[in-house]
């Protein structure tokens, strides 16, 4: 089979033949890839930034945003059969672990994440298991909703912990429009009755933001930080929510934020830099976010069979990869990169 594959950091992924996946355990799924998202956590592999985190020996195959339809089951997988459209839980787990058993599969203490820690989903067929695959609405297709197998899972995941304190009358600052970002917009829209704020540098972003349900669109051009603290009456907003966590974003967010906020970090690449005293007197609470969970997956899944989430994508064939990657880092993708097996 055709697979897209880093042979060294910092340089292009090759498209190679290499052999299928094998069933090789009872609950192990095959899924022919129909669609798979591109994620800026690619950019960052392939610039080494995951090489001593992960562990994986290159070449190896990238790609964790991935839907299609299985083609091999193993012998006691009960939940899906060869045909069903399905969209994969980026992680492997175990099920039997005390994470497991608490619902934090992204957590598994014997778990493996495709894409990350071993080959993933930039290739004609992907080998997971029983447990990673949601069995989709005969309305999804596979192009339509591949990257919000981490996007939208993590965005999703991220609302989720913030709804206690996104009650009525209350405020949330969105850093960040792009591939997650539009995606969190909805998300808010629909579980949450919070004011929404846009913080964006790019006008196109931040016009499908107001698509979306955005309530204001802020350009990061300088002034946004005076911007958004008149629209939060000078108090800041309860949440941020930071899909960028680079290039500036965190030290906007810090001062967006109100006494007693709540800082979700979704976006990564640089250090928080705040003085500890500050962290103390203004009693600010910053949260990771990791993915989510098999039914944060599920409960997005019927969002989006509902009408109320929906991706906006540019899609590239598999052999284009490198094209896609450069229009990522670039900042020419609205919304999410699809990448589509010859196959498909």
């Amino acid at each position: 089979m055709k697979a897209a594959r880093l042979h060294a950091y910092h340089d292009e992924l090759r498209l190679d033949d290499v052999p299928e996946p094998r069933i090789e355990g009872p609950l192990d799924v095959i899924v022919r890839i129909g669609a798979a998202g591109l994620c800026r956590t690619d950019l960052h592999i392939q610039e080494g930034q995951w090489a001593e985190k992960s562990g994986v020996a290159l070449p190896y195959t990238p790609g964790h945003e991935n839907a299609g339809w299985v083609h091999e089951v193993g012998s006691a997988v009960s939940n899906v059969q060869v045909g069903d459209t399905v969209i994969v839980h980026p992680f492997i787990s175990c099920g039997l672990c005390d994470p497991c058993r608490q619902g934090n599969d992204m957590h598994c203490l014997n778990g493996s994440f495709p894409g990350i820690d071993r080959d993933g989903g930039f290739a004609d067929l992907l080998k997971t298991s029983a447990r990673s695959v949601v069995k989709l609405d005969t309305g999804l297709a596979p192009k339509d909703i591949a990257a919000l197998a981490d996007a939208g899972l993590t965005a999703i995941h991220a609302v989720k912990k913030a709804i206690p304190v996104l009650g009525p009358g209350t405020r949330v600052v969105v850093i960040g429009a792009g591939g997650l970002g539009h995606i969190g917009i909805q998300c808010l829209r629909a579980l949450t009755p919070a004011e929404i704020i846009v913080v964006d540098p790019s006008e196109r972003a931040l016009a499908l933001a107001a698509e979306l349900g955005a309530d204001h669109m802020v350009t990061a051009d300088g002034s946004q930080r005076e911007i958004v603290a008149d629209l939060t009456d000078g108090r800041g907003a309860e949440a941020i929510i930071d899909f960028v966590g680079e290039r500036g974003a965190i030290e906007d967010g810090i001062a967006m934020i109100r006494n007693a906020g709540f800082y979700y970090v979704i976006g990564y690449g640089e250090n928080l830099d705040i003085p500890t005293i500050d962290v103390i007197s203004r009693e600010i609470s910053f949260i990771g976010n990791l993915v989510g969970t098999y039914n944060d997956l599920h409960e997005l899944m019927t969002l989006t069979a509902q009408g109320k989430v929906t991706l906006h994508t540019t899609t590239y064939p598999l052999e284009a990869i490198n094209d896609a990657m450069a229009d990522l880092n670039g900042g020419r993708l609205q919304g999410r990169g699809i990448l589509i097996p010859a196959t498909a």
